[in-house]
């Protein structure tokens, strides 16, 4: 082996071991007490009060790092986000926050590669999404998985920066794909906020449902394209 190529080796394995170091800092510094302010509602609630327009920006900035940072689960934000800024404003927020994250992700992807998307996803993992190489049907596959709930989004998103998919599309795909997902949990969280306890435990219900469904889908599509 050419020693231009050990050396390359070394620095990309050093580089993913940095990165990875990175992501474990990130979720204990940044995610573990963004999802603890977001399980406390009330909390949340008051807090965004207090920060005002600072408030709603700092939330979209936990909804850009849960994109980037894949481990972080979405749905407590969105949930948290109904909680305390509505259904409808707590959705444009949750979907902000997405736009950001996933296009910082599609960017970062789109020029490194699958080093980038190595330090969340397994190699065999992204092997079982060959469907998005399908360039005449991949914006329109990619645009009805995003659409469903229960699809794996974050794998996904990490998965668009190495196809052919143009920027603009994604910017399009994310900003309408997402709303039946994000919607839902909004609702949910919004009726909690009301005390609607009733209408919060059909909207979840009936949320797990398509998601089951969605799920289900996802793997019998996934399982014939392999």
């Amino acid at each position: 082996m050419a020693n231009g190529d050990r050396k390359k080796k070394i620095w990309t394995a050093l580089g993913l071991i940095g990165g990875l170091l990175l992501m474990a800092a990130l979720c204990f510094w940044a995610g573990k007490p963004m999802l603890e302010l977001v399980s406390n509602p009330e909390g949340f609630r008051a807090w965004v009060r207090e920060q005002g327009l600072w408030g709603k920006l700092a939330f979209v900035g936990m909804m850009a790092l849960q994109i980037i940072i894949a481990f972080i689960p979405g749905e407590p934000l969105e949930i948290g986000a109904g909680y305390a800024f509505g259904a409808i404003e707590g959705t444009a927020l949750c979907l902000l926050g997405a736009l950001l994250g996933g296009t910082a992700v599609f960017l970062l992807v789109r020029r490194f590669g699958m080093k980038v998307v190595a330090v969340f996803f397994p190699e065999e993992k992204v092997r079982g999404l060959s469907f998005l190489k399908d360039e005449k049907r991949l914006n329109l596959i990619a645009y009805i998985f995003f659409l469903i709930p229960g699809t794996p989004k974050d794998v996904l998103t990490y998965m668009a920066g190495l196809t052919p998919m143009k920027l603009p599309f994604w910017v399009f795909l994310t900003l309408t794909a997402r709303i039946p997902s994000v919607l839902t949990s909004t609702i949910g969280g919004d009726a909690l906020g009301a005390s609607n306890y009733t209408a919060a435990l059909w909207v979840f219900a009936a949320t797990a449902l398509i998601s089951g469904a969605g799920v289900l889908l996802y793997r019998r599509f996934t399982r014939r394209q392999g």
